[in-house]
């Protein structure tokens, strides 16, 4: 909202912005701008009407929870309306609402309130009616006072019970809780889609909303959705703990999922701790969370606090940074890999996203410029997770100026010129140019010298572009050959900086065999792959000899990358380059190759979690290895076993859900001294 207008017509202005993105949110489920846009929005109003109350109406967004129910379905009044929460964006914002309860609640400023902290899962809100212990009805929330009955599609649902446990339930009960999509559902559902040439869901909250809405339950049977309970609305017949955090415990003892990662504390520093610990762990959580929602535990404090018009005045959710926000799109520039891969990346209007000013998203490949649609000049929604690179999600079709102009493929490569080729079997162009160009050479250096290849300390991109650049380096192989008086001569270094640097290219020819391999940079070939091949081969030699089919009997090396080790050790400039490296002295410890006997655990599956005192998790990972497993960095079905130490949390409350055996660290320290040899 950038005009200047007058108080009374910008309202309205707002309402009729607001109205028209809950509509196509909650009804249609096709957003057309991120949720952090629609916070701005929504407060602004909520700012107006505050600085103006007589223009407060009945039906102002600020005054309801928003959507209507679809008419597809039988629409179910809420005996107890389902409020929303007011948000906070910052420690001074929860202050505030900290202050705000002990005032109501007539307690000094040195008065603790305990809370109850819980993650913001990014779903759907439902009620589950339970009478007598069984299942009865569920109903979305809708717009808080009516909702939509969705009990043939709730049913579906494997984590809500259609039964409770034991026989102390109160004769009438209603659930509530958040209906979602995990992170590896969401990414099976979409390959399935793009595998039937159908549309991919936008995010896990999309494809959660567009399968509870199905009217063929039998669809909604086949997607992947979870429900966690988070409250509880009706009871009659029976009693409920007197705190939250009991209450769901209460509700989980009955067959509920609750979430694992629930605490109670006391104080608004605790929260603000609480806040930062699942911040910090957010990317690695199986779901997708958008904030913390706190809410006073005692029950008799959240009666006395009571309610306003649309929310409970004892809870707030705490909002995470955006991750996704809306920007335009102001050309597409196309890259070049190590491998050769031509990747289009998106120039942008600098916006800050994910905690960090973002000005340039991938954009992948041209598949996905394809699904996509996107132009130049486009409004583009970007999205960053953690440490993933920012990347476009969706075009907004309503912004699209005139003239927005189709991104098309380079016939040639930017960087050397040659050719540009791309495979009908594969989604990724490629440069032909091998290492005669610049861009594949410098990366294949730049990952030759990376941490976990062969580890060579001062060696970072901006010195490798200069050696390159400079003539320095031709091939991998000159870095064994490069002279000091040359280095110290580079901008920046110096006599010590060279000295330091050639100590470390000459400390990295004592290396291990899948490190030299993983360094090479074949296509596909990553630490984990590079160390099976090893344990089955045992010498590059042998690696270098086999054929595909021998290669495909490698623990976890499938068709696809099996052809790119065959095919990068049938070029001969591949040969000449190891070659080379060997002939400068690169060298590692021979290993005979590990039958089966040898590797007990051979195609076994484990993960790792929580803190192992005595052997940490990198050792234990590397003798788990060594016997022949793999191990995950998540839970699945595929799982063998899992490892949990203190501190275990999501990882392990998944593996007790799909009964997988966990073991402690004592019980991995006697399964390593049983099966390793003596």
């Amino acid at each position: 909202m950038t005009e200047n207008l007058a108080p009374q017509h910008e309202v309205q202005k707002l309402r009729a912005v607001l109205q028209q993105h809950n509509h196509r949110y909650y009804v249609l489920d096709e957003p057309s701008i991120p949720d952090a846009e629609y916070d701005r929005l929504f407060q602004r109003l909520k700012q107006l009407e505050t600085q103006n109350p007589e223009l407060i109406t009945a039906d102002s967004p600020t005054q309801r929870v928003g959507g209507e129910p679809l008419q597809g379905f039988t629409q179910i009044s809420h005996q107890m309306p389902m409020l929303s929460l007011d948000n906070a964006f910052n420690e001074t914002d929860m202050g505030e609402f900290d202050r705000r309860v002990r005032d109501r609640l007539g307690l000094s400023e040195t008065a603790e309130i305990e809370y109850a902290c819980e993650p913001k899962l990014d779903g759907i809100a439902v009620s589950l009616l339970y009478r007598d212990g069984v299942l009865e009805r569920g109903a979305t929330r809708g717009d808080g006072t009516t909702g939509e009955d969705i009990s043939l599609n709730v049913r579906t649902i494997p984590s809500i019970p259609l039964k409770l446990l034991g026989d102390d339930w109160p004769s009438l009960l209603e659930v509530r809780g958040e209906i979602y999509m995990t992170k590896a559902g969401f990414e099976q559902l979409n390959q399935r889609a793009l595998e039937a040439d159908e549309k991919a869901f936008v995010n896990p909250r999309n494809a959660a909303a567009g399968s509870l809405r199905q009217l063929d339950p039998r669809i909604t049977a086949q997607r992947p959705l979870e429900m966690c309970a988070y409250s509880v609305g009706v009871v009659d017949g029976g009693e409920l703990p007197g705190n939250h955090v009991d209450i769901l415990r209460r509700l989980n003892h009955w067959g509920l999922k609750i979430n694992p990662e629930m605490a109670a504390v006391s104080g608004m520093p605790h929260c603000l701790e609480y806040y930062q610990r699942l911040a910090e762990k957010r990317n690695s959580l199986p779901y997708e969370i958008d904030g913390i929602v706190f809410k006073v535990n005692d029950l008799s404090q959240q009666q006395q606090l009571g309610f306003v018009s649309r929310a409970p005045r004892w809870a707030i959710a705490h909002k995470f940074p955006a991750q996704e926000e809306l920007t335009e799109l102001l050309d597409v520039e196309f890259q070049v890999g190590r491998t050769g891969a031509v990747t289009p990346v998106a120039r942008l209007r600098p916006v800050f996203v994910g905690g960090v000013t973002v000005s340039n998203a991938t954009l992948h490949n041209m598949d996905e410029v394809e699904r996509l649609d996107v132009r130049v000049g486009d409004w583009v929604i970007v999205r960053r997770a953690g440490d993933v690179i920012p990347q476009v999600v969706r075009v907004v079709m309503d912004k699209r100026p005139e003239g927005a102009r189709a991104v098309v493929l380079p016939k040639h490569c930017p960087v050397c010129g040659a050719q540009v080729e791309r495979d009908e079997d594969e989604a990724a162009a490629r440069c032909s140019g091998g290492l005669s160009c610049d861009a594949q050479r410098k990366e294949a250096i730049k990952h030759y010298a990376s941490r976990k290849a062969m580890d060579i300390d001062g060696l970072g991109d901006k010195l490798v572009e200069m050696l390159v650049d400079n003539g320095q380096i031709q091939q991998i192989a000159d870095l064994y050959k490069l002279e000091h008086a040359r280095v110290a001569g580079l901008e920046r270094m110096g006599d010590k900086s060279a000295e330091n640097l050639l100590q470390a290219i000459e400390a990295s020819k004592e290396t291990v065999l899948p490190r030299f391999i993983y360094g090479l940079g074949i296509r596909e070939v990553g630490e984990a792959t590079a160390k099976s091949l090893v344990r089955f081969f045992g010498t590059l030699e042998a690696v270098r000899e086999a054929d595909e089919e021998l290669l495909q009997q490698v623990p976890d090396v499938g068709p696809i990358v099996a052809r790119h080790i065959s095919v990068f050790f049938q070029q001969p400039h591949n040969l000449e380059s190891v070659d080379a490296l060997i002939a400068a002295g690169v060298r590692w410890p021979e290993e005979q190759p590990k039958e089966a006997a040898a590797q007990p655990l051979l195609g076994k599956t484990y993960v790792l979690t929580g803190t192992l005192e005595s052997l940490g998790r990198s050792e234990a990972k590397e003798r788990l290895e060594a016997l022949g497993a793999k191990v995950s960095g998540s839970v699945s079905k595929k799982t063998d076993c899992v490892v949990a130490g203190p501190g275990a949390g999501s990882k392990l409350a998944k593996a007790q859900t799909l009964e997988i055996p966990v073991i402690d660290e004592a019980g991995l320290l006697a399964l390593l001294a049983d099966l390793e040899p003596s």
